[in-house]
């Protein structure tokens, strides 16, 4: 399927974007200008254009490049069948990047957290993800995720400890206050 013919048999939604407007991925531009040539054959820059490609590889259900993207040496238990029935059974509606490590020109690794949006048998879906991406021989590669969100990488606040926004306030009565 491509993302024309996935735009044209959803007229009706008004989220399924067309390839002359927006990409699938929702950057704000043109397939065209984003993750078309990356779904032709290009290499992708960077970890998160990477992951931008294969959620509209998905979208525009390229089971071969999500297969080809795949670090060589974890494409063993890749199931063509079960991700193709994915891709085509869902209406792929936003993607948002909720943060990276690394992963530009020049680095060897990269992570990136995002969450997937799609309807699958009429119900809303999210797909959290933290993925991890490798560099190999001049290509960006996707290696593994894990579902949800990153793991906290600094100290836990506490209620009653200072906030770390420096208002000299507890937290439970400065920023503590929205959570």
């Amino acid at each position: 399927m491509t993302a024309e013919t996935n735009a044209e048999t959803t007229p009706d939604t008004g989220t399924a974007p067309g390839p002359a407007t927006e990409c699938p991925c929702r950057s704000g531009k043109s397939l065209a200008a984003c993750c078309g040539p990356y779904l032709a054959g290009l290499p992708a820059p960077t970890a998160e254009a990477l992951m931008r490609s294969r959620y509209s590889a998905f979208a525009t259900g390229n089971i071969d490049y999500l297969h080809d993207t795949l670090l060589p040496s974890t494409r063993d238990d890749f199931n063509r069948a079960e991700v193709e029935a994915w891709a085509t059974s869902s209406l792929w509606t936003g993607l948002e990047v909720r943060g990276t490590e690394a992963g530009q020109p020049g680095d060897a690794e990269g992570v990136v957290e995002f969450v997937a949006r799609f309807t699958m048998n009429g119900k809303p879906q999210t797909h959290h993800e933290t993925s991890r991406f490798a560099h190999q021989d001049g290509r960006w590669y996707y290696v593994d995720g894990r579902l949800g969100a990153r793991p906290r990488s600094g100290p836990k606040v506490g209620r009653n400890d200072p906030c770390p926004c420096g208002s000299g306030k507890k937290y439970k009565k400065c920023h503590g206050v929205a959570a």
